[in-house]
């Protein structure tokens, strides 16, 4: 793969997942771990990610000369957020992760909505707040840098204290075999505990994380009651999930 098809295969990812291991993208492009610590400083140095220790971050985790407008396949996740919307009613205690496609659904809230939202994201809580009618819950811990979420023993303690009517999770990548996956233990944990803490798991996604699988598992296929991504529910695509008794929006 030349150098400028490995950058942009690099790039790809980041924006996918926005985060990538350069263990893992040196298995995936078969390149040593030197190669990949040079690809991912000169696209610092080019401004297009954010390089940290073992690999490197989308900048939707960075506020400084970013815009909502940079958010990758923004279009795809405000379709998704419409979505999601629609599926909180008025009373409801909703708990959510963290990511773009979240963010996008907690400013796709409708004005005259009255319900209670539970995050340890600072983004998510941030856009929450901004809502008129919506109650704010955070949960506390250390803040993981590199997610911008509470991650830790507190925060999960808390989480399991919940009973929400919905959790909403931005997740990184789903498949039939492997069910939700994801880059990081920190997260991961807290999503674990979120599955529990809720009467009902709605995963949004784009669809090209779709098939797609990280290394560290969150939880099989039949712990999600709802997918959402911004294709039609009658895709081919996403029949294989529909089959498993997964209801797909």
């Amino acid at each position: 793969m030349l150098k400028r098809e490995r950058q942009a295969f690099i790039l790809h990812q980041v924006n996918l997942h926005n985060k990538v291991l350069s263990a893992q993208l040196c298995q995936e492009i078969n390149v040593s771990e030197d190669t990949i610590r040079r690809d991912l400083q000169e696209l610092a140095d080019q401004q297009k990610l954010i390089k940290v220790h073992g690999g490197a971050l989308s900048h939707s985790f960075s506020q400084v000369n970013f815009s909502p407008a940079q958010i990758y396949s923004r279009e795809n996740k405000q379709q998704i957020a419409q979505k999601a919307a629609s599926l909180i009613q008025d009373g409801m205690f909703i708990l959510t992760s963290g990511g773009t496609t979240i963010l996008e659904m907690a400013r796709a809230l409708p004005p005259g909505l009255k319900a209670t939202f539970i995050s340890g994201s600072i983004p998510a809580i941030m856009e929450y707040t901004n809502h008129p009618n919506i109650e704010v819950i955070v949960i506390g811990d250390k803040v993981s840098k590199n997610s911008r979420i509470t991650v830790g023993a507190e925060a999960i303690n808390q989480i399991k204290r919940i009973k929400a009517d919905i959790c909403f999770l931005g997740i990184n990548a789903i498949d039939i075999k492997h069910g939700v996956t994801d880059n990081d233990w920190d997260v991961v944990m807290v999503k674990r505990a979120m599955i529990e803490a809720a009467n009902k798991v709605v995963c949004l996604t784009i669809s090209e994380k779709i098939n797609t699988c990280q290394p560290l598992h969150i939880c099989d296929i039949d712990k999600v009651n709802t997918l959402i991504t911004e294709r039609s529910p009658s895709d081919p695509m996403l029949k294989q999930y529909a089959d498993t008794g997964l209801e797909v929006l």
